[in-house]
């Protein structure tokens, strides 16, 4: 393969949103800073929405963006906190792929912590391939061709063959989801 079409992972994202300021804020402040042993920043809302009771500048959520070695180790670390599974409706058409965890006690080696109680996060992963600053760099900004581009089945096949991944067809999760409704009834 040309070096220049490898597949990398840019960042993972972590986010938890909590719907406003107070105790749940810092439960999930805490919450990534135990997790990842980084400082997390707090998102802000930007409009008003009156029927959410939202207004700007308001605090709702957390997120954290972890970059090279320590996101790599962080993707197969929280890969397993959902089985080595994800399905295919999860990855997007801009190669990136995002999941979300339940309960941060499905990730391994995490221990329960009552002054947190359970909080679920969100993970988001940005793929790209060397040459995609130029989509970001103030002079020259350029466009990426769309040779360059990763398609939805290259983020498949990296994640299934690096990381050892499966990707779950949308019907067949369906079927899955059927089958435990079914049995748990």
């Amino acid at each position: 393969m040309h070096p220049m079409k490898e597949i990398r992972i840019e960042k993972i994202t972590l986010n938890i949103g909590v719907g406003g300021a107070g105790d749940k804020l810092n439960k999930a402040l805490r919450l990534l800073e135990k997790i990842t042993n980084a400082k997390p920043v707090q998102t802000i809302t930007m409009k008003r929405i009156p029927a959410w009771g939202v207004r700007p500048k308001l605090p709702i959520g957390v997120k954290l963006t972890l970059r090279g070695k320590k996101a790599e180790e962080f993707f197969l670390w929280l890969f397993k906190a959902v089985d080595n599974k994800i399905s295919s409706k999860k990855i997007d058409l801009s190669w990136n792929l995002s999941f979300g965890i339940k309960e941060y006690l499905d990730i391994p080696g995490v221990e329960y912590d009552p002054s947190i109680d359970v909080i679920g996060l969100e993970v988001a992963v940005t793929l790209e391939r060397p040459g995609y600053r130029i989509k970001k760099r103030k002079l020259q900004k350029s466009k990426i061709g769309s040779k360059h581009l990763i398609t939805k089945e290259e983020t498949k096949e990296f994640i299934q063959n690096k990381y050892n991944v499966n990707v779950i067809e949308g019907e067949e999760e369906w079927h899955i989801v059927v089958m435990i409704r079914f049995l748990s009834n």
